[in-house]
């Protein structure tokens, strides 16, 4: 019989063993739950695209949120869906003060006062061109400076709703810092900045633009989102996120992007957080729906996989049920 010395099944051979040498495990700790919400009373409706998401009213929000919470949550991202008067090629409804978004905001922390909240600073739910970014009606391109003014308000009026964390997902140049500086001067030098770092124009974000009715209506998001064909280039944009005081970094999407998270995580000190985005969560959802994937195996695989590419924090529309399994395990 032939003498093995390297047996590397032998760390294998037991669940206690597999256990005891796992190199990555996920925690409650990890997760945001994104969540979609809308103007109305006593409105719960499912996402067609999105099977089990739904788009809530703002005091079902907040049961909503109270359950997360009784799960062990700790974080939740908001995403408003607009109503279309309200949408304007300037996107001024962005910050005003008693918009929906900052309503959600202020009800929530009042509701929920340790659960932090991130808002999203990006103008497409506002802009009635579709855009994260104010467009010039003459050449149609998307305006880079102008629009981080406007980014800038909107930071500013999610901050003083009382926002834990700013998401700029906006990929316009400079806006990390212009946002930063005009928190620190406004006085709100404990509000994170969790920037969009690498954000590719990618097509699984179907689903999420269905939630939120906010696809451009003309031309696309080439021009700000990444090519997804490039890598080093996510490198830089953390360079300039980095010097310009994002406290948290992120990549989205997570799932095609296991490569760039891992970049990211070398080259960063800062925390890293991945995005499981609504065409990943659509597919999983879909396949699990038909029989052909064990769905919430594979909901475990690929959050572990975020894991174990080196992202700290995950983003997910599995959050809650993830949540559910481990409290439950």
């Amino acid at each position: 019989m032939q003498i093995i010395s390297k047996r590397a099944r032998r760390l294998r051979h037991s669940e206690a063993m597999r256990s005891l040498v796992q190199e990555n495990s996920l925690s409650v700790n990890d997760l945001i739950m994104p969540l979609f919400f809308k103007a109305g009373k006593n409105i719960k409706e499912e996402i067609s695209s999105m099977p089990q998401q739904y788009r809530y009213s703002v005091e079902l929000l907040v049961d909503k949120v109270k359950e997360l919470e009784d799960l062990g949550l700790k974080a939740v991202s908001l995403f408003p869906c607009v109503e279309e008067n309200l949408k304007t090629s300037d996107a001024k409804e962005a910050f005003n003060p008693e918009s929906l978004n900052q309503k959600a905001i202020r009800a929530l922390k009042e509701a929920c006062p340790d659960i932090l909240v991130m808002s999203d600073v990006a103008l497409d739910p506002y802009n009635s061109d579709g855009h994260d970014g104010l467009v010039d009606k003459v050449s149609g391109e998307i305006l880079n400076d102008e629009t981080v003014e406007v980014l800038v308000k909107m930071a500013l009026a999610q901050a003083q709703a009382g926002s834990d964390i700013i998401g700029p997902s906006d990929m316009m140049d400079g806006r990390v810092g212009m946002i930063r500086k005009a928190l620190e001067k406004n006085g709100y030098k404990n509000t994170s900045i969790m920037a969009y770092t690498a954000k590719y124009a990618s097509s699984f974000y179907g689903p999420f633009r269905d939630a939120l009715d906010s696809a451009p209506k003309a031309g696309d998001k080439k021009t700000y989102q990444m090519n997804y064909a490039n890598s080093t280039e996510a490198l830089k944009e953390l360079e300039m996120d980095i010097n310009e005081g994002a406290d948290i970094v992120m990549v989205k999407p997570g799932l095609s992007f296991l490569d760039i998270i891992y970049r990211v995580k070398q080259a960063s000190t800062l925390p890293v957080a991945a995005y499981n985005v609504s065409g990943e969560y659509a597919m999983i959802m879909a396949a699990s729906e038909k029989g052909y994937i064990d769905g919430e195996k594979v909901m475990i695989e690929t959050l572990t996989s975020f894991k174990r590419a080196g992202a700290d924090i995950i983003l997910s529309y599995f959050s809650e049920r993830m949540a559910s399994l481990l409290k439950n395990s």
